[in-house]
């Protein structure tokens, strides 16, 4: 029986745990690639590529019957990004495969779809004005570090800020 390990467990190896054993049966890939795909693609591909399954080749099939074979990685690209990725291809199978640490992936199979998720991003708060922000001052007086200071007023902003309901002026 296995005591359970002292100290804080962060919630990512717990859900990496779960995970990883569902998209590696069902994609063939991991979430130590899908967390680290940013830093893969590069600035060029990072923001219109998604990297979506791995298909290994069966193993009685190809002339090494039985022996490793390296799988073809699909990528999800956006539109005409697609042909600057296939041009990149060589390079970006060298960084996958650098990333495993053995030769994984012999081929990419791009798949034209859009990647980038609509970020539901909040407008950022406008200043406040009278008497909330008289009142935000005041409770602000005691803080000495400058840096503590603005993310006070930041979060003192957004919570004393008067909420706009959608349909009302």
């Amino acid at each position: 029986m296995k005591k359970p390990r002292k100290g804080v467990i962060q919630i990512a190896e717990i859900a990496n745990g779960i995970i990883d054993p569902v998209l590696a049966k069902r994609a063939g890939i991991s979430t130590s690639l899908l967390g680290s795909w940013d830093e893969i693609a590069g600035a060029d591909f990072a923001d219109c590529t998604r990297p979506e399954k791995i298909t290994w080749p069966r193993r009685d099939e190809g002339p090494d019957r039985g022996g490793y074979q390296a799988g073809v990685l699909t990528i999800a690209c956006e539109g005409a990004r697609a042909l600057f990725l296939t041009h990149a291809q060589g390079e970006l199978i060298a960084r996958i495969n650098g990333f495993f640490g053995f030769p994984a992936v012999r081929q990419i199979r791009i798949v034209q779809k859009p990647v980038s998720q609509t970020l539901n991003r909040r407008p950022k708060p406008q200043p406040l004005r009278g008497d909330a922000a008289k009142r935000l001052e005041g409770m602000m007086e005691g803080i000495e570090s400058e840096a503590l200071r603005k993310a006070v007023e930041r979060l003192g902003t957004a919570v004393l800020q008067k909420r706009v309901r959608r349909g009302t002026i």
